[in-house]
C-alpha cells in the first residue's frame, strides 16, 4: 500500500557503510590482518599515505554512531562484517571478540527500532587466505561458504537480510586486472577466475545461509552503471555494448540468465584462451533465486571505440557535467534506467534494494553555527530519491534506499581526501558533525512517513 508521497508502507530508508572503511582498530581484539590492511602499507596505493588504522573508530563509538542514525531517522542500517575480525585466519576457529562486536552491534540497532542488513564481503579477505591463492582459488569460495553459515549461525536470530559480496566486479576487475585496489594485481585471466569463484561464493553462501535460516533474505550488492556510446557511430556503439557486457551482463546474467553473456565469453576467451574456471553445476548455484537484487548506483559512464586499449579495445570519456568530487557524472535518470532495466529486461518480480547511492563533495568546514552546508549533496539525494518514487509509481519493485554514506569514512585508495557522508567525521578528534543534507535526509524520511512529498 503506497502512502501520498508514492512510498509503500514498508518501504525503509537506510544508509550504508563498510567495516574496513569506518570501524579502526585493526589490531584490536584478535582480528586478523586483510589485503587491505596489506594494499595501504604498499608505497603508493593510496593517497597521501593514509591507513584505516583508525578511521572513524567505530569499533570503539559505535553507540554513539547508532545514536545519530535514531536521531536521523534511519529506518535500516546497510553494515558489512570484517571477515578478518570474525576469523582472523579466515577458516579454523571463530574469535569471541568479534562475533561479540557485532552481535552487539545489530542487539543496537534493533533496540533503535533500526533494521540489520548484513553484507558478509566488502573487499577485505583476510590475508592468509590470499596468500594461498585469494579469489583466484576456488577453494576460498568454500571457505566464504563456510563464513557464511557461521554468520548465520551467531546471528541469525537477529538478522534477516543479508547482502552476500559487495560490487564483485570491483573486487575482480579493479583489484586483479588494473591493481588500483587490494590485493593490487594486474592479471586479466585471473581477474577473470576471480569474478566467476566470486559469483560461485555466492551461490554457495546464499545455500549455507537459507540452510540454517530458511525466511532469510539473501541478496548480492552490483555496482551497475548504465553504459553511453561516445558517439552514433557503429564503432562507438560496439565499445559502448561491449562495457556493458563487462561491466553490468557479466555479473547480471549468470545470477538471473543461468549463464555468462556469449558475446563477452567469446571476446574473452579469444584474448586470453579457454575461461576454464567454470564447472558443472556451478551455473545452477550460482542462478539460484535471488530474494532481493542489491544495487549500487552512482554515475553513467561513456565510452569510445579505441583500438588496442585494453582488452575491450575502448576508451572512457570525459563525463558531462555536472560532475562530483571523484570526477564522476551526476545523472539521476540513469539510477531509474537501470531500475527500469532490471525490471523490464531481467525479472520483473525481483525485489530491488538500492544498497548504495551517494556522492562525495568538497565540503566546507563546520561553520560558526556549528553545521556544514552542503547544498550539492542535498540536491543530488534529492533527485536521486525522486528516480526511486518514479521507478515505484511504474510498478517496480523498489524496497530500500541505502544512502552511501552515513560518515565521511577512509575512501579506499583516494584516503581521506574524498568525503561521502551525511555527517561530517574530523578525523584528528572523530568529532562528528551533521551536514545539512543528513538534516534534509531526516525531514524528507519524517515527511514521507507523514504522507507529505
Amino acid at each position: 500500500m503506497s502512502g501520498s508521497n508514492g512510498y509503500p508502507s514498508d518501504f525503509r530508508f537506510g544508509v550504508a557503510t563498510a567495516a574496513f572503511q569506518i570501524e579502526g582498530a585493526v589490531r584490536e581484539d584478535g582480528r586478523g590482518e586483510s589485503i587491505w590492511d596489506r594494499f595501504t602499507r604498499r608505497p603508493g596505493a593510496i593517497a597521501d599515505g593514509d591507513t584505516a588504522d583508525v578511521a572513524c573508530d567505530h569499533y570503539h563509538r559505535w553507540r554513539g554512531d547508532l545514536d545519530l542514525m535514531q536521531a536521523l531517522g534511519v529506518e535500516s542500517y546497510r553494515f558489512s562484517i570484517s571477515w578478518s575480525r570474525v576469523l582472523p585466519m579466515g577458516l579454523g576457529p571463530a574469535n569471541p571478540a568479534g562475533i561479540r562486536f557485532y552481535r552487539q552491534l545489530v542487539e543496537g540497532l534493533l533496540e533503535r527500532g533500526i533494521e540489520p542488513i548484513a553484507t558478509l564481503y566488502h573487499w577485505d579477505l583476510p590475508q592468509t587466505l590470499q596468500e594461498v591463492g585469494g579469489w583466484a582459488s576456488r577453494d576460498t569460495a568454500k571457505r566464504f561458504a563456510d563464513y557464511a553459515a557461521l554468520m548465520a549461525e551467531e546471528l541469525g536470530d537477529l538478522v534477516t537480510t543479508w547482502v552476500t559480496h559487495n560490487e564483485p566486479w570491483v573486487v575482480a576487475f579493479l583489484g586483479h586486472a588494473h591493481g588500483v585496489k587490494a590485493p593490487g594485481l594486474r592479471d586479466w585471466p585471473a581477474a577473470l577466475r576471480v569474478s566467476h569463484h566470486l559469483l560461485l561464493s555466492h551461490g554457495l553462501a546464499r545455500a549455507a545461509i537459507h540452510a540454517a535460516l530458511p525466511d532469510a533474505r539473501v541478496g548480492v550488492s552490483l555496482n551497475l552503471n548504465p553504459i553511453r556510446p561516445a558517439s552514433d557511430s557503429e564503432e562507438d556503439v560496439g565499445a559502448a555494448r561491449r562495457m556493458d557486457g563487462h561491466l553490468n551482463r557479466w555479473f547480471l546474467d549468470p545470477l538471473l540468465r543461468g549463464g555468462y553473456p556469449r558475446d563477452m565469453v567469446d571476446l574473452y576467451e579469444g584474448q586470453f584462451g579457454r575461461l576454464d574456471a567454470v564447472r558443472d553445476g556451478d551455473l545452477e548455484l550460482i542462478g539460484q533465486p535471488l530474494d532481493f537484487l542489491g544495487l549500487n548506483y552512482y554515475m553513467p559512464q561513456r565510452w569510445r571505440h579505441a583500438p588496442g586499449v585494453g582488452p575491450l579495445d575502448i576508451k572512457d570519456v570525459p563525463p558531462e557535467p555536472p560532475v562530483t568530487a571523484m570526477g564522476w557524472e551526476i545523472d539521476a535518470g540513469g539510477l531509474l534506467e537501470m531500475m527500469r532495466r532490471i525490471h523490464t529486461e531481467y525479472d520483473a518480480d525481483l525485489p530491488i534494494y538500492i544498497t548504495e547511492n551517494g556522492a562525495a563533495f568538497e565540503d566546507p568546514q563546520v561553520n560558526g553555527q556549528g553545521y556544514i552546508d552542503d547544498p550539492e549533496r542535498t540536491a543530488y539525494l534529492e533527485s536521486h530519491l525522486e528516480a526511486v518514487r518514479t521507478a515505484l509509481s511504474e510498478g517496480i519493485d523498489v524496497r530500500r534506499y541505502c544512502l552511501w554514506s552515513l560518515l565521511d569514512n577512509f575512501e579506499w585508495e583516494h584516503g581521506y581526501a574524498k568525503r561521502f557522508g551525511i555527517v561530517y567525521v574530523d578525523y584528528a578528534t572523530q568529532r562528528r558533525v551533521p551536514k545539512r543534507s543528513g538534516l534534509w535526509y531526516r525531514d524528507y524520511i519524517q515527511g514521507a512517513r507523514n504522507g507529505a512529498g
